[in-house]
């Protein structure tokens, strides 16, 4: 049965999520990650793109992320065919993965970014990476060269930090630097442990 072991992982845009992902590997958790399934996803359905939104959204017959990602954020209706067509294929993927983890009979995490927002996970229990609004949009626009609007309205497009935050069954605080981050995530593995082992 698939999500029996599950934990989500999950947070806002540039909460450090990856960041916790690979921390959480390095102490030794199992991880699915959902945006990288639905990158390889895209990227095999580069002519359902070509076909769906045209050629300019393909650079060297290869999904252009950045370029199609404007887009789907400043038009709900392109969103939803993009979203539509992409989550039934990364769910099925997702449940093929989760089934395989959960013969090991420990936790494990599936890193979903909308965990919250689309509720279509069974997935009892989540961790949630925690960063105050202004550090994350600092952040946001520091990596990606956005403009403070821009970032803005990606950030909400997302459900608020503090609601996720308030859900989660656990936190990962990412409001310092990289060695508290460190310290955070080797506590959390070290929580699971105990309580599985």
């Amino acid at each position: 049965m698939a999500y029996e072991y599950a934990i989500a992982l999950t947070g806002g845009i540039a909460t450090g999520k990856s960041t916790v992902a690979s921390l959480m590997g390095l102490n030794g958790m199992r991880i699915i990650d959902a945006d990288t399934i639905s990158h390889e996803i895209l990227d095999a359905s580069s002519e359902w793109v070509r076909e769906t939104f045209g050629e300019e959204y393909l650079s060297a017959q290869k999904v252009d992320r950045k370029k199609l990602g404007m887009l789907i954020f400043s038009d709900p209706h392109a969103k939803k065919i993009l979203e539509d067509f992409l989550h039934p294929k990364i769910k099925a993927e997702i449940e093929k993965r989760s089934e395989a983890q959960d013969k090991f009979k420990f936790p494990y995490l599936i890193d979903i970014p909308l965990f919250f927002e689309r509720g279509s996970y069974p997935i009892k229990e989540s961790v949630v990476v925690y960063t105050p609004k202004e550090i994350q949009l600092e952040r946001f626009m520091k990596r990606n060269g956005y403009s403070r609007e821009e970032s803005l309205r990606r950030i909400e497009s997302q459900m608020d930090i503090e609601e996720k935050k308030k859900r989660a069954t656990w936190v990962i605080d990412n409001s310092k630097d990289l060695k508290h981050l460190q310290r955070e995530c080797e506590n959390f593995v070290e929580t699971i442990k105990a309580k599985y082992l």
